[in-house]
């Protein structure tokens, strides 16, 4: 247990997050509700002296004690613009102050948001290339080697985000169903079994898309591009998907520029399935291995062989979808470097047209951190060395990185990122992870958003997580849209 102490307390959360950067999953309390007991504490405190702003960080942690002092001008006039630099001023105390008392040169350096391309994006806009290069170096402490990844990104992503009109929206349907629940996920899926009333909450999504897309039409608004998405969309069967998709496509009047679907799972993959995809016009799949080590995969509790994943894979070549996705994850349990060496190779043979190299995250939620002590993880250091072949595999395919993102408790503090073949990037994923497109979204957990581009600011309706509540309230979801999206 840590204590934290800080005379700004609209900020605490934030600060604990950059601790947590080098605490993982250790407790942080506020200082007055530890007392005496706590050994460990760090405090941050941010003040304003003739002009400037002032931020002082003191760590004391296992027995060692480090000091770190950060200071910018004061802001005022703009509300928005001030509490951003005073909240980055106490992180960038309390992220230097951390890093002198335990030694760990973070490759992220204090950066926590889950975004670093959008940061990179904006400072350009607004400072210009170098001195937003030289901010991202000096004054957040990225590494010489994100900060060129983050910049290779930006460069992709411009041309695809300057073919973007205001009226723009997203179209993203989720079935938070699965053939099984993975190890290290968190996500409200629920398993399908013979008990699951697919048919209600069928019935449901069509009443929100049906909602969803009259408030786009009657905003004057646009679709850019359709996602389906879960969960595992292929668990449903193929007249399943073929009647979601037909009422969807037919209530939008369209998919915009690009439809994908997260197939996802190998052992829910069939050649109808996939006929009935390319039927609806679906032009992009994820078939995700996530390993193809057969050990790795009972282990994660996921019901399928690496032989499965090459005939999913293959079918779906033969069927014509222009791109493929496959996703692995580096730092599994029980995985080595070469045990991820074994599977780009594998990958790299089967030649996708898109590559997402995930680092593990441990979430709270998950199986994976209940039972932490029965699972080894790989350390940092192997974690980073196989995000690494991650990209030379990619590199090696033709790729390149065309957008990345960051979770909070990620194996070496590292990021998730997707390659594509040049012209085959995921439209839908720059949009969501840049947050430069509105989004509306239907399922149970979906997150509909809305950008509002003069403020800098992006509104969110959340869909509930449990899926009787979720069908209880879709009226009321749909209201709550409607006003979102007419303010816009």
């Amino acid at each position: 247990m840590v204590s934290l102490y800080t005379n700004q307390p609209a900020f605490f959360a934030d600060i604990a997050d950059e601790l947590r950067l080098f605490l993982a999953m250790e407790e942080i309390v506020p200082a007055e509700a530890c007392g005496a007991s706590c050994t460990d504490a760090v405090s941050v405190v941010l003040e304003e002296d003739g002009g400037l702003w002032r931020a002082r960080a003191e760590v004391r942690l296992c027995g060692q004690r480090a000091v770190s002092a950060y200071e910018r001008p004061a802001v005022s006039g703009d509300a928005l613009e001030e509490k951003r630099c005073r909240k980055r001023a106490v992180k960038i105390a309390a992220f230097r102050a951390m890093r002198a008392a335990t030694g760990l040169e973070l490759p992220w350096g204090s950066l926590t948001g889950i975004r670093p391309t959008r940061l990179l994006r904006e400072l350009i806009a607004r400072e210009g290339a170098a001195e937003a290069m030289r901010m991202m170096r000096q004054e957040f402490d990225v590494s010489e080697e994100k900060l060129s990844l983050a910049a290779e990104i930006v460069g992709v992503q411009m041309p695809i985000l300057h073919g973007q009109q205001k009226e723009d929206v997203d179209v993203y349907i989720g079935i938070p169903f699965c053939a099984s629940r993975c190890l290290y996920c968190s996500f409200a899926s629920a398993v399908r079994t013979e008990k699951t009333d697919m048919a209600a909450y069928l019935a449901a999504l069509e009443r929100d898309i049906a909602h969803g897309a009259e408030i786009v039409r009657d905003t004057g608004h646009t679709v850019r591009s359709m996602y389906l998405g879960g969960g595992t969309p292929t668990v449903l069967t193929a007249e399943e998907l073929r009647r979601l998709l037909d009422f969807a496509l037919s209530a939008y009047g369209g998919f915009g520029v690009e439809l994908t679907v997260e197939a996802g799972r190998p052992d829910t993959i069939t050649q109808e399935k996939l006929a009935v995809l390319r039927a609806a016009g679906v032009g992009r799949v994820s078939i995700n291995p996530q390993s193809m080590n057969e050990r790795t995969l009972r282990l994660i509790g996921r019901s399928h062989t690496p032989e499965e994943i090459k005939t999913a894979f293959h079918m779906a070549r033969e069927a014509g979808f222009a791109s493929i996705n496959m996703d692995v994850i580096a730092g599994l349990p029980g995985e080595t470097e070469d045990d991820m060496r074994h599977t780009l190779d594998e990958i790299v043979r089967l030649a996708p047209d898109n590559l997402t190299v995930h680092t593990l995250a441990l979430k709270r939620s998950s199986r994976l951190v209940e039972k932490l002590g029965e699972y080894p993880l790989p350390e940092a250091e192997a974690a980073e060395a196989m995000v690494t072949a991650g990209a030379e595999a990619a590199h090696a395919l033709g790729m390149r990185p065309y957008y990345m993102y960051r979770q909070k408790y990620m194996r070496g503090n590292l990021e998730n990122v997707g390659y594509a073949l040049p012209g085959k990037e995921c439209v839908y994923n720059i949009d969501m992870m840049e947050d430069t497109t509105s989004i509306m979204a239907h399922g149970a957990g979906a997150m509909t958003k809305c950008i509002y581009d003069a403020e800098r600011r992006v509104e969110r309706v959340p869909n509930p997580k449990d899926i009787a509540t979720y069908i209880a309230k879709i009226d009321r979801l749909a209201e709550e849209k409607r006003r979102m999206y007419e303010m816009r």
